[in-house]
């Protein structure tokens, strides 16, 4: 243990590390800054720069960014009633309405401090929890993991926003994209077309931006959208400490609730951030101001969207599993790596975890320093003109695709991608349920022919111990959830009649 503990820190304690991190968290402020620069996009277009880094250096570095744009986001929110990030739109509810009243500074530095705090304690979680889980996953096999990823699949209905018909549309055609190239067991080719570059499949990185990065600027340049009133006056009033201690209570009971649901794929920020701040209307003494400029408001929804950060890691490094779209994202970064995150990376890769847990508790330091000396540069930020921010993306998107394998057909795959997110965004459809099924497909195909290779083509091999018959009931109780649930939507209702 000490052993691996030493090695671990002389993975992580390098210039470089401290560097990236550093300058992770910096970037995921300042996207989460700008209105429509969401931290998944922060996330996607940073992607690309990990591919030369070491594995640990890389995934600090995403991690960074996921970390400060999660934080960023409330800075828009706060400033001009437009959340940076999904997980955002409850600060709105008390943050812009404090704004008003000349205390944006105030509200702008309990945001910091909340999402900090719960930063700290979902990393806390993360360390002490995806241990003990992954040690248990080692017993799994082949039949264990389909199980587990067919289960892990249900989290898209967490993902299809308003329509699980769209969503599901969605992750069909993330399933049907995943199948391009060579099988790897027979060796047969699928949906090439004779084009030898697509032998090894659609490359990641290129999928991911031209879904995620590419329809926001086709958006931008044919629909325009308007902000709201930029807040001029910062203020100069801070936190008290009586504050704080009045809303410390919230704080702690918003990141435990950002813990648990974080723990769950599929929930994300937004649900926990509205729970948290639920919550804290529920039990407060000055439930009546809640939405009217209430600190403690501020406090809640921050530490129930941040406390999903670092709990989201823990069924992806236990069990493979993104816990939403940016761990998806992750666990490409892993991947690309020659690393694939559950029980194994454990057994084989400990040092590596290990160093990256050290990482995950220095970013919560790095985004507090961050945070406190740059909240009045990155409130300045959501004023910068989107005619310039854009053609900058963009070249930043050609540039990472570019990157991975210094071809023109990774341009074309970003090009065809950002068409095909274009028109899903136009229609409403999600694209975070195709990203997972595009990546957990794959898993998901070769656990389950591998399992019916060991059983030489016996089904019974998926019932045959507790393990599989326990993804097998979450399997179904998930999706008898998902029906109950969604009969109340009327065009699923509609659906289902016709």
């Amino acid at each position: 243990m000490i052993e691996n503990l030493t090695i671990a820190f002389g993975l992580f304690a390098t210039i470089d590390n401290v560097i990236v991190l550093f300058v992770g968290v910096l970037v995921g402020c300042i996207v989460g800054a700008i209105p429509g620069m969401t931290a998944t996009m922060g996330v996607a277009l940073a992607l690309p720069f990990t591919f030369y880094m070491n594995p640990v250096t890389g995934i600090l570095l995403l991690l960074g960014v996921y970390k400060g744009g999660i934080y960023g986001g409330s800075i828009p929110a706060i400033l001009i009633k437009t959340p940076g990030t999904p997980a955002a739109a409850c600060t709105v509810l008390d943050g812009y309405p404090l704004a008003q009243k000349g205390q944006a500074n105030k509200a702008l530095h309990m945001a910091l401090y909340s999402s900090c705090v719960a930063d700290f304690i979902s990393n806390i979680a993360l360390i002490f929890f995806a241990g003990a889980i992954a040690s248990y996953a080692l017993k799994f096999g082949p039949p264990e993991f389909f199980t587990l990823i067919l289960f892990s699949l249900t989290i898209i209905a967490g993902v299809a926003g308003d329509s699980l018909s769209r969503g599901l549309i969605s992750a069909m055609l993330g399933l049907f994209l995943a199948t391009i190239g060579l099988d790897l067991i027979y060796g047969t080719e699928r949906l090439i077309f004779g084009e030898p570059e697509l032998m090894g499949g659609l490359k990641f990185i290129p999928v991911l931006i031209g879904l995620f990065a590419i329809p926001e600027i086709i958006n931008h340049y044919t629909h325009r959208h308007g902000a709201g009133d930029k807040i001029k006056n910062l203020g100069n009033e801070g936190v008290t400490m009586a504050e704080w201690l009045r809303c410390l209570k919230s704080i702690i009971r918003g990141s435990f609730i950002g813990v648990m649901m974080g723990a769950i794929p599929g929930i994300g920020g937004a649900p926990s951030a509205f729970l948290s701040y639920s919550e804290a209307k529920r039990t407060s003494k000055v439930a009546d101001n809640f939405g009217k400029g209430e600190l403690e408001g501020i406090a809640a929804s921050e530490a129930g969207n941040n406390g999903v950060a670092g709990a989201t890691m823990i069924p992806l490094l236990a069990l493979g599993v993104p816990g939403d779209v940016i761990t998806a994202v992750i666990l490409g970064a892993f991947m690309i790596h020659g690393l694939q995150p559950g029980p194994i990376l454990f057994e084989q890769n400990i040092t590596l975890v290990y160093a990256i847990f050290m990482g995950i508790m220095l970013s919560s330091i790095f985004l507090l320093i961050v945070g406190k000396l740059g909240i009045r540069v990155f409130a300045r930020i959501s004023d910068v003109p989107n005619s310039f921010l854009y053609p900058v993306v963009l070249v930043l998107c050609v540039f990472g695709t570019y990157a991975v394998g210094n071809t023109m057909f990774d341009i074309l795959i970003m090009i065809i991608m950002g068409l095909v997110g274009y028109f899903m965004l136009r229609f409403r459809i999600p694209a975070a349920p195709f990203l997972i099924a595009f990546i957990l497909g794959p898993l998901l195909e070769d656990s389950f022919r591998q399992a019916l290779q060991l059983s030489r083509g016996d089904f019974s091999i998926f019932i045959r111990n507790p393990i599989c018959w326990f993804f097998i009931a979450l399997t179904i109780l998930s999706i008898a959830f998902i029906i109950r649930r969604n009969l109340k939507n009327p065009e699923l209702a509609k659906a289902l009649s016709d």
